[in-house]
């Protein structure tokens, strides 16, 4: 069964949203086979806590009036969800926002770990909204136990898309395996110009079977090597910069979404001025097959010491 196809009935119970007004000129990709699109670059939310709360207002201020839409948080990251949550509320910009969280199977022996439906109903709660734009199996932890009730949870509308996460190369076979079983409309992965693994089978996969892509970890770091840290304070190549290009952060993440397969790119960031560097990449118009491998091959000559993390250009 085609992934886009199974999710069609939720358009009957909740409008989708074009988010044309408030792109503001971004790039933006369809949601798989939907008629839905959203910005190329959204935001990463794994160390929003409460403690930063002013900081976390100027970003997604600043993202709004930017013209993003994506944000992605967990559970799993501590005050993340309760943070945006009361933030968003605060501005009343729940509806300028695509809110993709995820869920876990409770672990087998441990007697007090939420349900499903309660780790639904508390993520609702602290986002404060009455649906989730996307709901993902985490690390593909339990996708077979909770696939029945993200189905269901789908046909409500009480969630909107549902999908697979893993920031894992060693998952990478797991999660092709999943998309052949379930009918997600997105999946996560890791993918940067250090980690280029998931062009391999992953990406063409994907945009085979018309299922959306968010991508963590664009910018390398955790398991690939990070542009923005590599690349120092060498100048960017002038063709480049004739491009749109103007930092090293963009250079990565206009590498990562230029990917035909590519949704958007979840760079994280707590600075408003990190979030407005990174939405810049967000207006350079999508780049030719060509000028990818123009960059690909920069990189593995000039920048990561002539050492390609991958064996074919993608």
């Amino acid at each position: 069964m085609q992934a886009g196809a199974a999710a069609l009935a939720i358009a009957a119970l909740r409008p989708s949203r074009s988010w044309a007004a408030n792109n503001k000129g971004l790039v933006t990709r369809p949601v798989g086979a939907h008629a839905e699109r959203l910005a190329v670059v959204g935001l990463g939310t794994n160390r929003f806590r409460l403690d930063k709360r002013e900081q976390i207002r100027q970003v997604l201020q600043r993202m709004a009036e930017l013209g993003g839409q994506v944000i992605d948080t967990a559970p799993a990251y501590g005050e993340s969800e309760e943070t945006l949550g009361s933030v968003i509320a605060e501005l009343g910009l729940r509806d300028q926002f695509f809110l993709a969280t995820k869920l876990t199977a409770p672990a087998a022996g441990v007697s007090n770990a939420l349900s499903p439906a309660a780790s639904l109903e508390r993520s609702l709660a602290r986002l404060r909204t009455d649906h989730i734009d996307l709901l993902q199996v985490h690390n593909l932890q339990g996708t077979q136990q909770l696939m029945p009730e993200l189905l269901e949870w789908r046909r409500s509308g009480k969630v909107r898309y549902i999908g697979l996460t893993t920031s894992r190369t060693a998952q990478h076979a797991q999660l092709l395996s999943e998309m052949d079983q379930y009918p997600v409309d997105f999946i996560q992965v890791d993918y940067s110009l250090g980690n280029r693994a998931a062009a391999e089978a992953i990406l063409p996969a994907a945009a085979a079977k018309k299922i959306a892509v968010l991508v963590n970890l664009p910018l390398g770091g955790g398991r690939g090597a990070n542009v923005v840290s590599l690349a120092g304070t060498r100048p960017l190549p002038a063709w480049a910069q004739k491009a749109g290009i103007e930092t090293w952060s963009q250079f990565g993440l206009v590498y990562v979404t230029s990917h035909p397969a590519v949704t958007c790119a979840i760079p994280g960031t707590t600075q408003a001025q990190h979030l407005a560097e990174n939405l810049l990449a967000a207006r350079v118009p999508s780049v030719s097959a060509s000028m990818r491998r123009q960059m690909q091959e920069f990189w593995d000559r000039e920048v990561n010491g002539g050492t390609a993390p991958a064996p074919r250009a993608t």
